[in-house]
């Protein structure tokens, strides 16, 4: 599983929106690289951003 399919299971699973920092600690993955997988997740249109800095599975 890449990175990006591990960052959108993790907001899939989760019961609310999450920041970046807080899927990192739930992945073990660097900040920066979630922040990345996050950019390119809004851009497939499969994450939203629900209020600033969180982000939710469509």
């Amino acid at each position: 599983m890449d990175t990006k399919e591990i960052v959108f299971e993790t907001l899939k699973k989760s019961s609310e929106p999450l920041k970046c920092g807080q899927i990192a600690d739930l992945t073990g993955i660097d900040k920066a690289i979630v922040d990345k997988a996050i950019k390119a997740l809004r851009k497939e249109e499969k994450v939203i951003s629900p209020k600033n800095c969180f982000y939710a599975a469509v």
